[in-house]
């Protein structure tokens, strides 16, 4: 049965085998015919505008073999291009030429045809409006608009009039010119101040040529700017009576100096060239690139004074000048047309804003008063705050009352008001109050277009603002990442993290510009974060020899994590040769092009690191992924590299006390047990949530309670997709290759002939269960401990296996027996 199993799959790989390739043929085949054709077509379009009046009357009795037709693709070219030109659209059939010979090239070359879809519609639509024009303007030309232009001005005009008809046709021009040539009032302003500019640029020069010419000392004044300074020493040297300099020491004749220097000295230089001259006995040579002694001379000749010369002092600071000259660098400049995500792609639902049930809100109110009351603590003053989903009561206790004591009353308070779970707050920080919150039982969502759109985000003045929801008033929560700097998040399963974690990167997207951060995505579930590899070349950072930016292969993560290392530790060395403290000064230096980018020297955008499930992470590779996480969440703050790291498992073994320490801002979803609750944030209440994007925040000691913006999925695809489809950098942001430490794993090679006998039989074992271990293949070949822990080496080295990994058996890197065989075959024949 297996042989004939084997037969069947062989017969069936060669059947798709010849399927493809006869369709490679056939769209080789017309591909090559649309591609001759459109070539002919462009012969026959042009030989008709040369011709075409005298092969009229061919075009109706193309069977009459006597007569010949002028055009240069004989009668068939004068009845395609007479049905194209003369019948159809005018002299915008020659369009048709490109999209023929665009087609078929795509089909010769294998490309995905879809993406012609858009140029055939937009051509299609320029040869229709581009015909009905020629038809309206040219009327005394019938062949530049066709018949269909002619006949279509001829409808237009009758239902609108000419005017009508010119509009409606300036109408589909400008549809035209915005959606196909992007033409936009921006465009057009930047064109016009070009222009301006170059006039303005022209007329400086022409002014200048014309005071130069002008100028009585321009001559001397160019000598002076042009000459080196040897010319100059020749220049004085000439006027001197005597020579002044001596190959062994300095002397200076007194007399025959003054007479010269006095003259030369009414000639007006340039400042930066004026010789400085003393009227005791020295002289300074000034030289620009190095500073010559000053000689003083003395009566004893044995005996000279040399006084070092101070430097020249630049009266403009260089920075300062670069700046004047060309402005603050710019690293949006790359991308200058980039446009930011507009509001409109979020979702705006029907049920927003707080609804106040006022009859909830009462007896809520007495059913707390009653059941203090009835452990004889009474209220002096209540007052209740309506959030989204939950509702503040703040009471305040007659004197006398211990806060342990209605501490203690948690669980008989949520009894008498029949609620999922309510916190109490003794005392709330910053007040003389104590509050019960307690969840509403029509609980509003958030969402996050109101975040978004709200003037406390839009006018946030923060480095990475995140909108995160809002508070129990009613008030949008902004906090900054890079003052956090690091951000964990955890909860139970179904409980709104990854919604959290698209909040974070929705809120930096619609506010960073893609020079300005950089996302390291790791997905080890492969399916939270892979929307937004459509912004890979915008915003993902990636290793060099990565395909896809978004992780989700451990061994990839910790080389992502230790590659993030050495990036911290380069850049930490551009801020010490910059003499700066934090990536905010030193960007600000860079801006100010007071930095040298041939020194190595560039914009440092800010890294945001984004694990999706930590656990699955420590699990499986433990201390490897462990110790760069704590060091970059040690260390990386200053140089603008920040965690957020996401886990549903809240156990101490995963979140460790190393993680806890660096990681101070938190956020709770919804957990099961105080424990839980502990391990996140060192105090209990997120057990007491109640899901759905309920959330404590914790920046330090202080808890704020937020109901998390909700971005459905389809609103994260808009939103990558807008950003898409916008011009990109040619590649993602590459961060530095890490290599592995070398002879971490012994590389084993085997000869292919040396090969046990039963290795095939074992390599299908293997593959079959998806399991390389030595067990299976003694229990299922009946073979000793020897023999197939050799057979696993050799499969190994074969690249059937994985390496060793402890405890575990190792991955099969093969997936089916029909892939087994091709790489068997493979082998063999390249042996």
């Amino acid at each position: 049965m297996a042989k004939t199993s084997k037969k069947e799959t062989t017969n069936s790989k060669d059947s798709n085998e010849k399927t493809s390739k006869l369709k490679k043929q056939y769209r080789f085949v017309f591909g090559s015919l649309l591609v001759l054709a459109s070539v002919g077509m462009l012969v026959a379009f042009i030989s008709f505008l040369l011709y075409g009046e005298n092969d009229q009357s061919i075009v109706n009795h193309l069977a009459n073999r006597d007569e010949m037709a002028e055009n240069w693709l004989g009668k068939l070219g004068a009845y395609i291009s007479n049905f194209f030109i003369y019948d159809g659209f005018g002299i915008a059939s020659f369009l048709f030429v490109k999209l023929f010979f665009l087609t078929g090239i795509y089909l010769i070359f294998e490309l995905p045809l879809k993406k012609l879809t858009t140029t055939w519609f937009w051509d299609l639509y320029a040869i229709l409006i581009f015909s009905i024009l020629l038809g309206f303007f040219a009327v005394n030309h019938p062949i530049l608009g066709g018949t269909v232009g002619f006949e279509m001005n001829l409808f237009l005009q009758d239902y609108i009039g000419k005017t009508g008809a010119l509009l409606a046709l300036l109408f589909g021009t400008l549809l035209y010119l915005i959606f196909k040539i992007k033409l936009s009032p921006d465009t057009i302003k930047s064109f016009l101040e070009r222009k301006q500019k170059d006039i303005s640029e022209e007329l400086n020069e022409s002014d200048f040529s014309a005071s130069d010419k002008n100028n009585t000392n321009y001559n001397l004044e160019e000598f002076a700017v042009d000459e080196s300074h040897d010319d100059l020493d020749e220049l004085l040297e000439d006027d001197l009576e005597e020579p002044v300099l001596k190959s062994s020491s300095f002397e200076i004749n007194k007399e025959s100096l003054k007479p010269t220097i006095s003259s030369y000295s009414e000639i007006e230089l340039e400042p930066t060239l004026k010789q400085p001259v003393s009227d005791k006995n020295e002289v300074v040579f000034n030289d620009h690139s190095k500073k010559e002694p000053e000689i003083i001379k003395t009566n004893d000749e044995a005996f000279v004074i040399e006084k070092a010369q101070d430097e020249d002092l630049v009266d403009e600071n260089l920075a300062s000048k670069l700046v004047a000259d060309f402005g603050l660098f710019d690293p949006t400049l790359e991308l200058s047309n980039y446009k930011f995500p507009t509001i409109d792609l979020l979702k705006e639902y029907a049920t927003t804003g707080i609804t106040i049930n006022q009859q909830e809100l009462e007896d809520n109110k007495n059913n707390i008063v009653e059941t203090l009351r009835n452990y004889k603590i009474d209220i002096a003053q209540i007052k209740a705050t309506v959030g989204p989903s939950v509702t503040l009561y703040e009471i305040v206790p007659e004197a006398g009352i211990r806060i342990s004591k209605i501490k203690s009353l948690e669980d008989d308070i949520a009894l008498s008001l029949a609620a999922l779970g309510i916190r109490i707050i003794a005392p709330i920080p910053g007040k003389g109050t104590i509050g019960i919150e307690v969840p509403n039982k029509n609980p509003t969502m958030v969402p996050m277009k109101t975040v978004i759109g709200s003037s406390r985000f839009q006018e946030a003045e923060m480095e990475l603002p995140i909108a995160l929801g809002k508070t129990i008033s009613n008030e949008t929560f902004v906090v900054d990442l890079a003052k956090m700097p690091h951000l964990l998040m955890a909860g139970a399963t179904g409980q709104g993290k990854s919604v959290g974690l698209n909040a974070v990167l929705t809120s930096l997207l619609y506010k960073k510009h893609p020079a300005e951060v950089k996302f390291v995505l790791v997905d080890p579930k492969k399916v939270e974060l892979t929307l937004f590899n459509k912004i890979e070349r915008h915003y993902l950072a990636k290793l060099p020899d990565s395909e896809e930016a978004i992780i989700t292969h451990n061994d990839k993560v910790i080389n992502t994590l230790n590659s993030l290392c050495i990036e911290m530790d380069n850049r930490y060395s551009l801020l010490k040769d910059a003499m700066v403290r934090n990536i905010k000064e030193y960007n600000e230096k860079f801006k100010n092009r007071k930095l040298n980018p041939e020194l190595g020297h560039r914009f440092l955008p800010y890294i945001v690191l984004v694990v999706d499930e930590f656990a699955d992470l420590i699990m499986t590779a433990g201390k490897e992924v462990e110790t760069p996480i704590a060091r970059l969440a040690q260390l990386a703050r200053a140089i603008g590299i920040h965690l957020i790291i996401a886990t549903q498992r809240p156990s101490v073994n995963v979140i460790t006390g190393m993680i806890k320490a660096n990681f101070p801002a938190r956020i709770a979803f919804r957990v099961t047990s105080k424990i839980d609750s502990r391990t996140i944030l060192d105090t209990g209440g997120a057990d007491q949530l109640i899901g759905r994007g309920d959330m404590l925040f914790s920046n330090g000691n202080d808890l704020v309670r937020i109901q998390c913006a909700f971005v459905d999925t389809p609103e994260v695809e808009k939103i990558v997709e807008y950003i898409g489809s916008q011009k990109a950098y040619p590649t993602a942001y590459t961060l530095p290759e890490y290599f592995g430490e070398e002879g971490s794993s012994v590389k084993l090679d085997f000869d292919i002939s040396e090969r046990d006998s039963m290795f095939r039989e074992a390599a299908e074992i293997i593959v079959t269960a998806q399991q390389g271990s030595a067990s299976l293949l003694q229990r299922k070949l009946k073979l000793g401990y020897n023999r197939a822990g050799r057979l696993i080496d050799q499969l190994e080295a074969a690249g059937i296996v994985g390496p060793f990994e402890g405890s575990k058996a190792r991955s099969v890197l093969i997936p089916d027996l029909v892939a087994l065989d091709e790489f068997l075959n493979n082998e063999q024949n390249n042996d």
